[in-house]
């Protein structure tokens, strides 16, 4: 054989090759597909075809390895049932027999072998298991189909909504709100369900909060001079000493203020003699010097070599920042009082339990460091700011403190009472489901009719929960059955079970 026709066999054989892998099918060119997806609760013979996806020809003789039935699509990957393999004759067609126990959404879960393939072929699909209206004896004419859900959409024709639940039928006669279900009372029983009356009461309940003690801003003073001066002697005063208005804390000698006092004493001789006064008096009030130190120097006509400071409130000593013999300039604090006489506890009240305080709502408070001691109050302003990290509001509760046991930064447990006395309407937490986007109570009509019922909801304590709007004194609301489970899935999960017909032993 010469190279030339050894090339062309190689070329030949290569592509022999290349046609055979790209004519290989993958595992993912193969599916199983429903002949029918909605069947009666019961015994069902569930069909399925699997399909060449590439040709959509049936593909017969693949082994079923592994083969499940459970309610996973509803979220009870718990609940199995039977599923038996039937013979068949049809191409590519396979068949199970099943029970399904219960209305709902069933997981049909598939191993396969294909034919000529290596890979293993894995499927779910899902089987839907409602139960088609019978009318009744003895209903009258039937008038239309409503949505299962309570929605307000309604049909002329039988129909599924969106979670494959049939619409219910509304004959003559019968409540056509498309809110209200009737049930059997061995369904009732069935059900667990249990209902208590809507009553009236007063609603209210505690918030307890964090807080800390702090100063009232409005009692705080600084003690400066509005001169240059020079420390002549410190008053025995300390920080933490109290001190009462008009005390002496520091005497002072200030060139500015000496000269203003010797004017204003010239100006005094002056009008004695029916010259008018001139403008000392003012120039000494501008320098903050205070009345009494005045009133004395006019008193006296004499010019006071050193002057008296006093402190201008009761209170406790916050700072004292000079010493004997220090010079100060103009502007200087000296000391700093608070009055301690009332004080305020700032609480942090988290966002969701603003709409049930305002300003004026009772507050109790209790030291952590005193903890047999209480005092009561009010609040007296709620901060207009929300604090992005802890998501709460500030609230400022003003406390009498007249025997200073309230100190500043004492940490503070605060019980906030909020609420009405006035009786209202109320019915169990538990009676109440949250949508997220609406809240519905389950009205029993009886004789076993239940009705959903959307409701306008107010306070929460105590385990109860007020009812601004949607019910009346009176009313029974169904507070326990099985099918409350969880805030999120609690209406879906309740008209669902409502609706069921008798299908279940």
């Amino acid at each position: 054989m010469n190279f030339f026709h050894l090339s062309r066999a190689l070329v030949a054989a290569f592509a022999l090759v290349l046609a055979t892998a790209t004519g290989r099918a993958d595992i993912k060119d193969y599916e199983f597909r429903l002949l029918e997806d909605g069947f009666q609760p019961g015994d069902a013979v569930v069909a399925v075809r699997l399909i060449d996806k590439r040709s959509g020809q049936p593909v017969s003789g693949a082994e079923i390895v592994a083969r499940r039935m459970d309610m996973e699509p509803d979220g009870m990957a718990e609940m199995t049932t039977s599923l038996d393999i039937l013979p068949v004759s049809e191409p590519g067609l396979y068949r199970f027999k099943t029970n399904l126990t219960m209305g709902g959404r069933w997981r049909l879960s598939l191993t396969a072998n294909v034919p000529g393939e290596s890979g293993v072929l894995q499927s779910s699909l899902v089987v839907k298991a409602v139960s088609a209206p019978v009318p009744a004896q003895g209903k009258g004419r039937l008038l239309y189909y409503r949505n299962p859900m309570g929605l307000p959409d309604t049909s002329p024709v039988p129909k599924k909504d969106s979670m494959g639940m049939d619409y219910l039928p509304v004959y003559e006669g019968e409540d056509g709100d498309g809110t209200t279900i009737k049930l059997s009372p061995g369904r009732v029983q069935r059900s667990g369900v249990r209902s208590e009356l809507v009553s009236r009461q007063a609603m209210t309940r505690t918030i307890r909060v964090p807080g800390v003690v702090q100063l009232d801003e409005r009692l705080i003073s600084v003690v400066a001079l509005r001169a240059d001066a020079f420390i002549q002697e410190v008053a025995p005063v300390t920080t933490g000493d109290r001190v009462s208005k008009g005390a002496r804390l520091a005497r002072i000698y200030s060139p500015d203020i000496s000269a203003a006092s010797a004017q204003f004493v010239t100006e005094l001789s002056a009008a004695t003699r029916g010259a008018l006064e001139g403008g000392a008096r003012q120039r000494l009030e501008n320098l903050g010097v205070p009345s009494a130190i005045v009133a004395e120097i006019e008193r006296t006509r004499k010019v006071p070599s050193t002057l008296n400071w006093t402190a201008p409130r009761d209170g406790i000593v916050l700072e004292r920042n000079i010493v004997d013999g220090m010079k100060v300039v103009a502007g200087s604090t000296l000391f700093r009082l608070a009055d301690l006489s009332t004080v305020w506890v700032v609480a942090d009240v988290p966002e969701g339990d603003l709409a049930a305080i305002g300003v004026g709502t009772s507050a109790s408070v209790q030291l952590r460091g005193r903890p047999e001691s209480r005092f009561t109050g009010r609040i007296g302003l709620i901060y207009p700011q929300v604090a992005e990290a802890t998501r709460t509001v500030k609230v400022r509760i003003e406390l009498a403190n007249p025997e200073g046991l309230l100190l500043p930064n004492m940490f503070a447990e605060v019980d906030i009472r909020s609420g009405d006395a006035a009786p209202v309407l109320v019915v169990p937490d538990s009676a109440v489901i949250d949508s997220g986007t609406r809240r519905v109570v389950i009205l029993d009509r009886g004789e076993g009719r239940f009705e959903a019922r959307e409701v306008a909801i107010g306070l929460r304590g105590d385990g109860m929960v007020a009812i601004r709007d949607g019910v009346n004194d009176g009313d029974r609301v169904v507070v326990a059955a099985n099918f409350l489970i969880d805030a999120e899935s609690n209406l879906k999960a309740a008209l669902r079970t409502l609706s069921m017909t008798e299908n279940q032993p």
